[in-house]
């Protein structure tokens, strides 16, 4: 009667419940497990895509290194062709003298390449015991170390020439570092 007279309900049985804290729940949370699954699920699928990130990169260096191969052949060829010899031998990322900037998109030449080391001019050098009059070489440097992937120089050997690294115009010279020939 008095919780009547309170304006309040009265309870028709004690509840079990009565002065037991009510824990905290919100429907709009994740729960520790659930929010587990996920992560466990974006690791599996990163896991199966980063071997296929990987193989488009390789693609996609192999694709700009026999790109500029093909410009920087074509301009020798040029020169060759206009002056009736080849340029002189030049060091690692040097333009060949009689060559102009512009001929020869000095900034990839000059500029370490996508995979290291530098464009490489080679007049009449030696290759594993090979002279060759004219080819073009990616050489290691003291500021730029050549990385030697042989998958890579694989992509770029199917691209540019036969697929076999030790023949054809593409093949690998001294320390392995790649080489086009002009001519033999």
């Amino acid at each position: 009667m008095l919780a009547r007279n309170l304006g309040m309900r009265a309870l028709s049985s004690p509840s079990r419940l009565l002065g037991r804290p009510t824990p905290l729940r919100s429907s709009a949370g994740f729960s520790l497990v659930e929010l587990m699954v996920v992560v466990t699920i974006i690791s599996f699928l990163m896991m199966l895509a980063a071997p296929a990130y990987l193989r488009v990169q390789k693609k996609a260096r192999a694709a700009a290194l026999v790109n500029d191969l093909r410009v920087f052949a074509a301009v020798f060829q040029a020169h060759a062709n206009e002056k009736g010899t080849w340029p002189p031998e030049a060091a690692a990322g040097v333009v060949p003298a009689g060559v102009t900037a512009d001929e020869l998109k000095t900034d990839a030449w000059t500029q370490p390449t996508v995979i290291g080391g530098h464009f490489d001019w080679e007049n009449n050098q030696v290759h594993s015991g090979v002279r060759y009059r004219a080819a073009i070489a990616i050489t290691d440097t003291s500021d730029a170390p050549l990385l030697i992937d042989m998958e890579l120089f694989q992509e770029m050997d199917n691209a540019l020439d036969d697929g076999n690294l030790t023949t054809g115009s593409f093949i690998l010279g001294d320390g392995n570092c790649p080489l086009y020939i002009l001519e033999p």
